[in-house]
C-alpha cells in the first residue's frame, strides 16, 4: 500500500474561531475550505493540517511540527500572539515546545528531531 499525503487533523468545537487562530499559528490564511467545517493548511508537498468541526472530539489532538529553528519559531509565535511553553530539551540534541489551540489541541515544535 503506498501514501501520498500525511493529514494531521485537529478536531475543535467552534471552526471560525479555530481557522483565525491557525491563521495566526501558521502565519497564513488557509490554503482551502473544502466543505462547510474544515479547512486545510498545505504545510509541505505532502503534509497538510486539517482543523475540522467535530465538538465531540474536540481538545485531543497532538500534532507535531518540526522546525528549523526552535528560538526563532518561539519569537515568531509571541509576535502573533502566541505563547508557547518553555523549551526542553530532549535526547540527541532534540529540543521542543508546546502551543495549545482554544480547544486544547497541543502543537508541539520540534528542532533536530532524530533521524
Amino acid at each position: 500500500m503506498a501514501f501520498t499525503h500525511v493529514l494531521a487533523v485537529a478536531p475543535v468545537k467552534d471552526i471560525e474561531a479555530a481557522v483565525i487562530w491557525y491563521e495566526r499559528l501558521l502565519g497564513r490564511p488557509a490554503d482551502a475550505r473544502p466543505m462547510d467545517g474544515l479547512a486545510d493548511w498545505h504545510v509541505a508537498p505532502s503534509g497538510w493540517i486539517q482543523v475540522f468541526r467535530s465538538p465531540e472530539h474536540a481538545g485531543g489532538a497532538l500534532l507535531n511540527l518540526v522546525v528549523d529553528d526552535l528560538e526563532k519559531a518561539l519569537a515568531d509565535l509571541a509576535g502573533r500572539g502566541i505563547a508557547a511553553g518553555d523549551a526542553q530539551p530532549g535526547s540527541q540534541g532534540v529540543r521542543f515546545a508546546a502551543v495549545h489551540d482554544p480547544d486544547g489541541n497541543r502543537i508541539t515544535l520540534i528542532e533536530n528531531p532524530v533521524s
